[in-house]
């Protein structure tokens, strides 16, 4: 991922903000179900609106990915530097981390957010959403991974963590040596 140009980059983030509109009823589909179990198990309202994909929304988060697109390609961006007095050059570069491992509750937006910004970035993204999105956020992410097929950039640059126990969060935080970072989110 750290090799591929800013068009190539961008490419598979336009191709995964096609496949969220051509598969739209797909995505609200699963998300109906998991809205379903949530009413059911008695989630608080606010909650379940946070869960709730409609067309308007899906259209929101692919036009969001196309807006990722059009920003400029942080990768070897040069943030500062200077010349030491023996004329040795010294610059800070920014880079790409490796995996990038993210933990989040049931917002499905910030499965495609979080996959798109590190792709971007030149990361591959390691996506571990909540039990009660389960059902949005593999469709969301089989998506994703099925418009990658179409361009230069790896489909497992994104993968969802296997398992929707707290048992899965552990393995995911201690897989020093294969994940570069993990960001828990909310």
């Amino acid at each position: 991922l750290r090799t591929l140009r800013r068009d190539q980059k961008d490419a598979a983030l336009l191709a995964i903000a096609d496949a969220l509109d051509r598969f739209s009823y797909r995505i609200i589909n699963a998300n109906t179900q998991d809205v379903t179990d949530a009413r059911r198990a008695g989630t608080d309202p606010a909650l379940i609106d946070r869960l709730t994909l409609t067309e308007a929304r899906v259209a929101s988060i692919a036009a969001a990915v196309r807006k990722v697109a059009t920003l400029p390609d942080p990768v070897g961006d040069v943030l500062r530097g200077y010349t030491l007095p023996n004329g040795l050059k010294v610059r800070q570069v920014r880079v790409p981390l490796g995996v990038v491992g993210m933990i989040y509750e049931a917002r499905p937006n910030v499965t495609v957010d979080a996959a798109v910004l590190c792709l971007k970035s030149g990361n591959a993204a390691l996506l571990r959403g909540s039990a009660s999105a389960s059902h949005s956020n593999r469709i969301l992410i089989d998506i994703m991974r099925e418009a990658l097929t179409t361009t230069d950039v790896p489909v497992d640059s994104i993968c969802q963590v296997p398992g929707l126990s707290h048992d899965s969060v552990q393995h995911l935080t201690r897989a020093r040596g294969i994940v570069d970072v993990v960001i828990p989110r909310g």
